[in-house]
């Protein structure tokens, strides 16, 4: 397959630019396209054959649901039943990074849910997405625009890498603003439930609904025959071909200068070993795979990097890479999430 590339000039009209794009997924092609999250790559979320050539093309597991993309929050009722605590969210976050999973309507179909009843909803904040959903005509199914485990695409480059030839078109829109995949959140009753952190915090979401608590399936693996609610809460995500470790504080003092002498004796130990580490530890550190994604306290750099920084260390002879994590305050939840899944729930406290 030839794959068709549109590079966006954001100082003409969106709409000529994507008409070409629009008609692929109107006939039931496969697009990859820029959102302010990361990539997607999208199909009709009305076409049951499309959602199928999604999990081909990145040889994704088919219980591991997508999430239908609409160009207006009130487009959600044609497919979900809403409430209202979804106009509350949608009011507050929306177009934004922010899914909300509700119980589907009959057209939808179980490929795109995974063979769930229920089906997660976003509007992106991308306008290069909603103008490509509005000239579709259909809303777009859509995971990230990357080979199924591989780290997150932030970048037209990267869906390059993983999808030449694979789908039908790359839409090259620049840099994804956020880095991190949308927020995902659950609504029962009153209640919400994060399954996937991202840009909207729990912080942000107990502005709107005081009761926000968080799936389990964030910080530990799901068990065995559990069906995944969201995506990315099954399967091993993110991952460059080397082994990750996560690197935390055990607790005490001097937290900095522990953490740097065991990335110095690891570095010691085998040259070519890969470290993504705060800003402030580079100078301390020697070696031809040391990379850094912010400094200490720079939680949105971390979130905005760490995709593109994981994905150049399968550009290096790194087979083991060691990286640092901050807090999980804010927007820290989210980035501690994708790194703890990239590591394989492999976490070194220092």
């Amino acid at each position: 397959m030839k794959t068709e590339f549109v590079k966006i000039d954001y100082e003409k009209p969106l709409a000529p630019q994507l008409e070409s794009a629009a008609k692929i997924l109107a006939e039931g092609g496969l697009v990859a396209f820029p959102t302010e999250t990361v990539y997607g790559l999208g199909g009709n979320a009305l076409n049951a054959d499309a959602a199928k050539h999604i999990y081909a093309a990145k040889g994704r597991p088919s219980d591991n649901p997508l999430i239908v993309h609409i160009a207006k929050p009130s487009d959600a009722e044609r497919y979900a039943i809403t409430n209202e605590l979804y106009q509350k969210l949608a009011q507050a976050f929306m177009p934004g990074p922010l899914t909300v999973v509700l119980p589907k309507r009959d057209v939808v179909p179980f490929s795109v849910t995974g063979g769930l009843d229920t089906v997660g909803i976003r509007c992106p904040g991308n306008p290069v997405a909603r103008e490509l959903i509005r000239l579709a005509g259909v809303p777009i199914a859509a995971p990230s625009a990357n080979l199924s485990g591989r780290p997150s695409p932030t970048t037209a480059a990267h869906c390059v890498d993983d999808l030449d030839g694979r789908v039908e078109c790359i839409i090259d829109g620049g840099e994804s603003e956020v880095g991190l995949e949308s927020t995902i959140v659950k609504i029962t009753g009153d209640s919400l439930t994060i399954l996937r952190p991202g840009a909207i915090t729990p912080e942000m979401l107990r502005e709107i609904c005081p009761s926000v608590s968080i799936d389990g399936g964030v910080f530990d693996k799901l068990p065995e025959g559990t069906a995944p609610l969201a995506p990315g809460m099954k399967y091993r995500h993110y991952a460059p071909r080397a082994k990750v470790y996560l690197v935390r504080d055990a607790g005490g003092e001097d937290f900095d200068a522990r953490v740097i002498a065991f990335l110095q004796k690891k570095l010691s130990e085998a040259p070519e070993t890969g470290i993504l580490c705060f800003d402030e530890y580079a100078p301390s550190l020697s070696g031809k795979n040391v990379l850094t994604f912010g400094e200490k306290h720079d939680e949105k750099a971390h979130s905005h990097l760490l995709f593109d920084r994981l994905r150049h260390f399968d550009e290096t002879d790194a087979t083991e890479i060691y990286a640092t994590a901050g807090t999980t305050e804010g927007i820290g939840l989210a980035l501690y999430n994708r790194m703890l899944k990239a590591a394989g729930y492999t976490v070194l406290y220092i």
